[in-house]
């Protein structure tokens, strides 16, 4: 099994910056793809970014794209979302999840663990 933890939520001011961790423990060998959801109440739990093993690919999503970059330590089996400019709409429960898939993807269905959540709040 695989255990997620994140960390690094918090309440901001609306421009402001936020990194989160998510530690991995367990069976952490192959988990190829890990990403970072986030859910808002009464939404539907989205995808933000997604890295490959090897670090160096990475994807995200329209609404994300250019503020927030997505990295991995596979030495301390941990991934991180730096988050600058944050704005009202990024609001959310955030996700860590891993799979051991091979292929990019942004379907939460296609991930295997998750970790527990951590709130982000961006206030106006």
């Amino acid at each position: 099994q695989v255990q997620l933890v994140e960390s690094g939520g918090g309440l901001v001011q609306a421009g402001a910056s936020l990194r989160l961790s998510c530690a991995a423990s367990g069976r952490t060998y192959g988990l190829y793809r890990m990403g970072w959801f986030r859910q808002a109440p009464g939404k539907e739990r989205e995808f933000v970014a997604g890295i490959r093993w090897g670090g160096i690919i990475t994807y995200y999503s329209d609404s994300v794209k250019g503020r927030f970059t997505i990295s991995r330590d596979n030495a301390k089996n941990t991934v991180y979302l730096q988050m600058n400019t944050l704005k009202p709409e990024d609001t959310a429960v955030y996700y860590c999840a891993a799979t051991r898939n091979t292929w990019d993807t942004r379907r939460t269905s296609e991930y295997d663990y998750w970790g527990q959540g951590t709130q982000v709040t961006v206030s106006s």
